[in-house]
């Protein structure tokens, strides 16, 4: 086969990498079934109206088709999913009479995205969801509920820089610009959300060209814009602009109910704000929005993202209302793991080589391999029956610790420690390597992270 060439957008992982990876994603499932949330999957492919029914449709959506279908032109009209809350939705309406509600899932799979490849950003990736679904009604409490425990499964993950959880209520913020003569609100949100990528000023020129404020409205809503606290006091500060709405009360107060409800998960690594600036991009979200950025690498943008959708998924006669936050595997691990920020401590699984004598002996090493196995130590036995030295070198190299070798002519085993030189006899029916040795671990570079 001729030499390949990596493909811009399909990350692919080293194993020392994806073991880093299947760290994350086992931590991240056990939070969720902790919290009662069963797993599902959906498949691939939706149907393209259903990806571009509502929001996202400048994205990218890659369109499936048979290669022998090509001389009949057009496509299946099938497309790869570029989240999972459309999908999901979908899975709701078909199979609603089967599901108790409120429904609880959590969901981890690939997704598929036609952007420009860049850090952070990639056209394969990995997205870990969950959200609580309703028929016809759902309680707000399950906003913050969704928020604690998401927040819950990233402080899980201690071998990670911290985070900043930013919440904001897209009904906070409609009725304050509302209350403030606003002649499209959308519009005005959708400006307002540019503030991440465009100066102030520019902000504010849109305001007043493309959202129809004058300068004072203009000036409010950046105002409003300004506002980030760590606690409710983000209440006083917003009646402080003098604009009153119904909408705008309710808003308030959802918010200050999300920032209490998860004020007990903040810890010197896991932080929570109100911030007034977030809006999301997309049209469904209806309530509470959350995003979130990780310490130290901002620029990576929101690596966790959500809110309520109240009308996402409907029959004609039932409304599924829900609130869901999904978490950017991809997006959070691939650069961490390219600069070696994160880093597993050895590449295989193999705690343990079990050294070969010769290739006589070799059935003598492999039932020494399967007795240690069956005490559940991961190991391997040597490829080639080399000098003891060889063998050694070799577990170093796939970064093995421990090296058994086998007892022949009625001498005992002996495991060598191969980091420290220390050698000692064992029994293999019931040795184990300490438990910090047993499997790979995960650390966080901190001088990477500078």
């Amino acid at each position: 086969m001729a030499r390949t060439a990596p493909l811009s957008g399909f990350p692919e992982l080293l194993p020392a990498q994806r073991h880093v990876e299947q760290q994350v994603l086992a931590r991240l499932a056990r939070t969720f079934e902790l919290h009662g949330f069963a797993n599902l999957e959906t498949r691939a492919v939706e149907p393209l109206d259903q990806l571009l029914r509502k929001g996202e449709t400048s994205k990218e959506v890659y369109v499936l088709r048979r290669l022998q279908a090509a001389e009949e032109g057009g496509d299946s009209g099938l497309g790869l999913h570029f989240d999972l809350t459309v999908p999901f939705a979908r899975y709701v309406l078909e199979h609603a009479g089967r599901l108790e509600f409120p429904f609880r899932r959590y969901q981890v799979q690939k997704v598929w995205r036609g952007e420009r490849p860049q850090e952070g950003r990639f056209r394969e990736f990995t997205q870990a969801d969950i959200d609580v679904i309703g028929r016809d009604t759902l309680a707000f409490h399950h906003d913050v509920e969704v928020a604690r425990v998401m927040l819950a499964a990233l402080g899980s993950l201690d071998f990670l820089p911290g985070f900043r959880l930013q919440v904001n209520n897209r009904k906070l913020i409609q009725g304050f610009y509302a209350g403030l003569g606003a002649p499209d609100v959308e519009a005005v949100m959708r400006v307002v959300d540019k503030l991440d990528k465009l100066p102030r000023e520019r902000v504010h020129a849109l305001l007043l060209s493309d959202a129809g404020l004058d300068a004072e409205q203009a000036d409010a809503c950046l105002a409003l814009a300004s506002i980030t606290t760590p606690d409710t006091s983000f209440v006083e500060r917003v009646r402080a602009l003098g604009v009153r709405h119904e909408l705008l009360d309710e808003g308030l107060a959802e918010l200050a109910a999300v920032v209490e409800g998860c004020a007990g998960l903040v810890t010197d690594r896991v932080e929570i704000v109100a911030d007034l600036t977030i809006a999301r991009g997309l049209d469904y979200y209806t309530g509470t929005v959350f995003e979130t950025r990780l310490h130290g690498h901002e620029s990576l943008g929101s690596i966790c993202s959500g809110g309520r959708y109240d009308a996402l998924a409907t029959d004609g006669r039932t409304t599924y209302p829900g609130v869901g936050i999904s978490l950017g595997v991809s997006r959070l691990l691939v650069p961490l793991l390219s600069r070696g920020v994160v880093v597993a401590d050895r590449s295989v699984p193999s705690a343990v080589l079990v050294a070969v004598v010769d290739e006589e002996h070799r059935a003598a090493s492999d039932a020494l391999a399967e007795q240690m196995r069956g005490n559940g130590v991961p190991c391997e036995v040597a490829p080639s029956a080399a000098k003891f030295g060889k063998q050694i070198r070799h577990a170093e190299r796939r970064g093995i610790p421990y090296v058994l070798f086998p007892g022949t002519d009625g001498h005992e085993h002996q495991v060598k420690d191969i980091r420290s030189g220390d050698q000692t006899t064992v029994d293999p029916t019931s040795w184990t390597p300490p438990v910090e040795d047993l499997h790979p671990r995960v650390r966080f570079d901190e001088q990477e992270q500078q």
